[in-house]
């Protein structure tokens, strides 16, 4: 069931269903809403409660005309989200920027959270040569070529052998980057941009944590990937043979299956 509240003063869009009280929030990555889970949400709600949260500035929730859409900020809004719906513990799963705002939720709210799964994410704070890629993408913006995100980047986010089969879902990927309002991407690009590194943070957090990777990846390669799990030995690391950055569409299957096992570790240390 989808819902709108008031969620720390920002009107935002959610959905709430599934079964079990075991909590599940999926937070979804840049220029994406709560549509980019709508399957995976629906098997996984078969044995948990799932909540899902248009993050501000995505999708129908709003954002106030921010300058900057900071990471932090949309950790308290999601933390809000979750006391209205009488969520008080959970298990944050967030891909990609969802994984930054998980992380800062976890930080920010460590009561909210039981668990935490960074999918195709990273803890890491943007490196130079990463936030001169986010500053182009603010140029074309502001430019009046956000057309060009929109025929380009979602594309990028599967592995190759899976663009044909995905085809419909990259199309509905590139409307969402047009629905999207120019003010917003330039904002949520800049607090991308300007967010901490969350290596210590997350390595004294004392809950499950679990990374996922896709070996197909074409903005964590796998290199990358395999440095970042070495930087986080308390945290178990999975990986998508055939994945690019959206395993959870790319293989959705094998990453229910290591969700559930994921979950099930939680719960238990939970008892």
């Amino acid at each position: 069931m989808e819902k709108f509240v008031i969620a720390d003063g920002t009107p935002v869009r959610y959905a709430d269903a599934g079964k079990g009280t075991q909590a599940v929030v999926l937070l979804h990555g840049y220029l994406e809403s709560i549509e980019v889970w709508e399957d995976f949400a629906g098997e996984l709600g078969k044995e948990y409660r799932v909540i899902r949260v248009d993050l501000p500035g995505h999708g129908f929730s709003e954002w106030g005309g921010r300058e900057v859409i900071g990471i932090d900020y949309m950790a308290d809004t999601v933390s809000a989200v979750l006391k209205l719906a009488g969520v008080e513990r959970c298990t944050v799963v967030g891909h990609s920027m969802g994984g930054y705002v998980a992380l800062a939720l976890a930080v920010n709210h460590p009561e909210q959270v039981e668990g935490l799964v960074l999918f195709h994410s990273s803890p890491n704070a943007d490196t130079p040569e990463k936030a001169a890629n986010r500053q182009r993408e603010i140029e074309l913006i502001e430019a009046g070529k956000k057309e060009m995100l929109a025929r380009v980047n979602p594309g990028k986010g599967f592995a190759e052998a899976n663009l044909k089969r995905c085809s419909e879902v990259i199309e509905e990927l590139s409307e969402q980057v047009m629905m999207t309002e120019d003010e917003a991407i330039v904002a949520v690009l800049k607090g991308m941009s300007q967010r901490q590194d969350r290596n210590e943070a997350m390595r004294r957090f004392g809950i499950p944590e679990l990374m996922i990777f896709g070996r197909g990846d074409n903005y964590i390669p796998v290199v990358a990937a395999e440095a970042m799990a070495a930087t986080q030995p308390q945290a178990r690391t999975a990986w998508l043979d055939r994945s690019g950055h959206m395993g959870f569409v790319e293989q959705p299957a094998e990453s229910l299956a290591i969700l559930k096992e994921f979950l099930t570790a939680v719960a238990a240390q939970d008892k």
